[in-house]
């Protein structure tokens, strides 16, 4: 009898643990009030996202890609984060701003007459995330360690502060066998980036 009600408990509670933890409408798992889904800062509404510079050889077949790049981003921004993307002219609360500081091509296979089999792009992009309102740098890393200083090597920089731009990278392949070319690795690319970014602007746990 006590072992018949024993495994009629355990039964409910694993279907209890089921139903608190359970994958969302948007395939993020949740338990109790806890979510894998991403945080955002509820305070920050709006970005501005200049068109990215491009520090890569032009001449090279690299030109119009800041143009890409910045539609594919901005794209990541609006459908996969709550905050909406402004134009440059309109004020905002924080703004995007990026730099694609190299993109370069590598082959990784040749076949035996040569040709090349498969090939991969790498891109290069560095990030800076800025509130407009406070002028704070979002995606500058926070030392809270050195806020307070203690010593005199931990005393703060005079003049303004220096921003380090966030690097961030991305790999991606073609195989002209398969009709695949450098425009659509460019893409992959291009939406890794992008992936990157939102991550970039998630809050820390």
């Amino acid at each position: 009898m006590m072992r018949h009600l024993g495994a009629a408990l355990l039964v409910a509670l694993l279907t209890l643990i089921v139903g608190m933890g359970c994958q969302s409408w948007d395939g993020h798992m949740a338990l109790g009030r806890y979510s894998t889904r991403p945080i955002y800062d509820a305070g920050i509404r709006t970005v501005r996202v200049p068109v990215f510079k491009n520090k890569t050889q032009v001449f090279q077949g690299n030109s119009g890609i800041e143009n890409e790049l910045t539609t594919v981003v901005i794209r990541s921004i609006e459908g996969r984060t709550p905050y909406k993307v402004v134009p440059e002219n309109q004020d905002a609360d924080t703004e995007l701003t990026g730099t694609i500081a190299a993109f370069s091509k590598g082959i990784v296979n040749r076949n035996q007459l040569n040709e090349v089999r498969e090939a991969e792009t790498y891109l290069t992009v560095d990030l800076v995330w800025k509130d407009l309102r406070t002028g704070e740098i979002l995606s500058q890393p926070h030392r809270r360690e050195l806020d307070t200083p203690t010593a005199a090597f931990n005393l703060p920089p005079i003049g303004p502060p220096v921003v380090t731009p966030v690097r961030i990278t991305s790999t991606g392949s073609f195989i002209p066998e398969l009709g695949q070319s450098i425009t659509s690795a460019r893409q992959v690319n291009f939406e890794r980036i992008g992936q990157q970014v939102i991550q970039m602007m998630e809050r820390p746990w």
